[in-house]
């Protein structure tokens, strides 16, 4: 049996499956806030625990796991450092606990939008050499596939897209401290910020509850056709999503580029729609294939479930029997 892990900055999946990729067993649990690194670290393996007991197994029966988290990862030391979404945690150790928990070293740590563009290219009957997996949700990162091969750079953080300066003066701050970051302007983490420095710069009337300790960027969506101010904020989410996707355009050449995470899975025409209308404007290139993956929420932790099958690789070719 296998077991892939999605940690994200908001929820924490794990999964048990067969030598098919076949789901046994599962757990869903929030990823824990203010409580330390260690705290998330044994959420991981409380999760891993409880798929195994839904499977009907052991933790030590598990042959391998993949695991695709949250960044910046530090892949030598198999942890994440500082990162950006996971408010108290400067350091979670992920492949050293893993593995002392199911008792093997076939333990993958991948960028959580790397082992996305992994599944997109395991399942699918077919999928170009040439791809991207974007992930739009609490963070914006992107899994790079070129020429066939995963761009997962020497410390594992290759395709930190969302930490690409499309404003380096630009009135918002990214939960890293950089400036005008593609992740602070549309992450569901900032939309609710940017709502707000657009409604103090512009004044534009909005019944949306800026000053409320739970206004998120649901409320945006839902507010769409009806709300001055939601539409006006949507209009500059289009415009950023636009030119970040350009740039991934220009950087990689890619002939498909897959759209997940919560922000464009529960928003597919407002988020996708006015990117498809204005990328041919903004690329000197080909333009790609904008599609919304159909593999869901799913998707990371199938790609970690392709990981732990295939020695880290994704490459079908090295399935384990």
């Amino acid at each position: 049996m296998y077991a892939g892990v999605d940690l994200g900055a908001t929820n924490l999946r794990a999964v048990v499956t067969d030598v098919e990729g076949r789901v046994l067993g599962r757990d869903r649990r929030s990823t824990p806030q203010n409580e330390g690194g260690i705290a998330v670290t044994e959420s991981v393996l409380d999760a891993l625990r409880a798929a195994c007991e839904a499977a009907g197994t052991t933790t030590t029966r598990i042959t391998a796991v993949g695991i695709g988290s949250i960044g910046p990862l530090d892949t030598a030391a198999g942890a994440v450092e500082n990162p950006v979404n996971v408010d108290g945690a400067d350091r979670i150790p992920l492949v050293g606990p893993v593995q002392n928990l199911v008792d093997s070293d076939a333990v993958y740590l991948h960028n959580d939008a790397n082992a996305g563009v992994l599944a997109e290219r395991f399942y699918a009957d077919r999928a170009p050499d040439d791809m991207v997996y974007l992930t739009i949700s609490s963070g914006i990162g992107a899994g790079v596939c070129v020429d066939g091969q995963l761009l997962s750079g020497w410390d594992g953080n290759a395709g930190e897209i969302g930490h690409v300066a499309l404003d380096s003066e630009g009135p918002v701050t990214c939960g890293c401290g950089g400036t005008g970051h593609w992740e602070a302007f549309c992450s569901g983490e900032n939309i609710p910020e940017y709502a707000r420095v657009i409604h103090d710069r512009e004044g534009i009337e909005t019944d949306l509850p800026l000053a409320a300790d739970e206004f998120g960027a649901a409320a945006v969506f839902e507010a769409a056709g009806r709300d001055p101010l939601a539409d006006r904020v949507l209009e500059r989410l289009a415009h950023w999503n636009s030119h970040g996707i350009a740039t991934i355009v220009h950087a990689y050449a890619p002939i498909t580029i897959s759209v997940g995470g919560a922000v464009a899975l529960n928003n597919p025409e407002l988020v996708l729609d006015p990117v498809r209308e204005r990328l041919p404007d903004l690329v000197v290139s080909n333009v790609p294939e904008i599609r919304l993956t159909e593999y869901g929420d799913d998707i990371v932790v199938k790609g970690a479930v392709a990981s732990a099958m295939t020695a880290g690789t994704g490459d079908r070719g090295r399935i384990r029997r």
